[in-house]
């Protein structure tokens, strides 16, 4: 086994223990083909991380395309009777690179759960994330947002469709400003506005923020929604994990595809995320899938400018 490890990539190495940690943790190894029918990427372009697909034409004329995405094949090609399937993954993928912006072949690792998904499920899979980061470095961070709280607010005070696009874009943007702007153009109250902008000004420890969340509990669905944050946040200190946890609203996924619990984590040295994930309920609804489903993505290529990192500052 050593013999093997000392002849892998740097990123090769780190999937390979974030296989090893899934599997301990009872995920099978899911493998898929490189290819999929390119009429499922445009169905659901909205949710990839970039557009770009590369296609080709098969020999019996079938459009096909290098996957960009596994949760799309992962949920495509599988069918839970009962329970909850829980599967991991170590897939190369296809996609426009952030740090050349050109094409190149991505390896991926992760985990998805589909089924009968449980505030329970949803505490193991952010502890498998943090856990996750730790094996990446000791100097990370788990960033949690919850997409129920943050479209709840926007229902509460009647932000039209548009304007709750503008604001979920400053939103993503932590731009207060930008949000206030937008709240009082749709001709909310002042103090509307003023519940609008806690959702940027709420970031901190769980400790900090679930007790100022009690003032937006505005709606019986949004006090559920804080109530099962709470439970989550009580659920990985109980697994004794609550370090380096931040709640943050400004994690918005697109809310055509994902609901709930929406995550992404973070290491020194690297300034995108390294892993990203979430409840993606509304993408399987899309789908027909009568199912509900979370998982996260830990982005290799992102890695590896840390190694580099590393290696510049010897």
């Amino acid at each position: 086994m050593d013999n093997i490890l000392s002849i892998m990539s740097s990123e090769e190495r780190a999937a390979f223990s974030l296989c090893a940690l899934y599997e301990s943790a009872g995920y099978q190894k899911y493998r898929m083909s490189k290819f999929e029918e390119y009429a499922l990427y445009v169905q659901n372009k909205d949710f990839l991380v970039s557009e770009n697909v590369i296609t080709f034409t098969d020999t019996d004329g079938k459009l096909l395309a290098l996957k960009p995405d596994v949760t799309l094949s992962i949920i495509k090609n599988t069918r839970t009777q009962s329970g909850v399937m829980k599967v991991y993954y170590k897939e190369n993928i296809y996609r426009v690179s952030g740090s050349t912006k050109s094409f190149k072949e991505l390896m991926q690792a992760g985990l998805e759960c589909l089924g009968e998904v449980t505030t329970e499920t949803v505490i193991e899979v952010l502890s498998l994330a943090k856990k996750s980061l730790d094996y990446i470095s000791s100097e990370n961070v788990l960033e949690i947002s919850h997409l129920d709280i943050v479209s709840g607010v926007l229902s509460a005070c009647s932000v039209s469709e548009q304007g709750r696009r503008e604001i979920l874009m400053y939103l993503g943007e932590k731009n207060e400003s930008g949000m206030r702007a937008v709240a009082l153009r749709e001709g909310l109250s002042a103090e509307a506005a003023a519940w609008i902008c806690r959702l940027v000004t709420l970031y901190d420890a769980p400790e900090k923020v679930l007790p100022a969340l009690d003032a937006l509990a505005l709606t019986p669905a949004l006090r559920a929604a804080i109530e099962e944050l709470r439970a989550i946040v009580a659920g990985l200190r109980a697994l004794g994990i609550s370090d380096k946890l931040i709640i943050d609203f400004s994690v918005v996924n697109d809310m055509n595809y994902y609901n709930g619990i929406a995550f992404k984590g973070f290491v020194n040295g690297v300034p995108a995320g390294v892993l990203s994930g979430g409840e993606y309920d509304s993408l399987l609804k899309k789908m027909k899938k009568n199912e509900k489903g979370i998982g996260f993505a830990v982005y290799m290529d992102e890695l590896s400018r840390l190694a580099d990192a590393k290696g510049a500052g010897k």
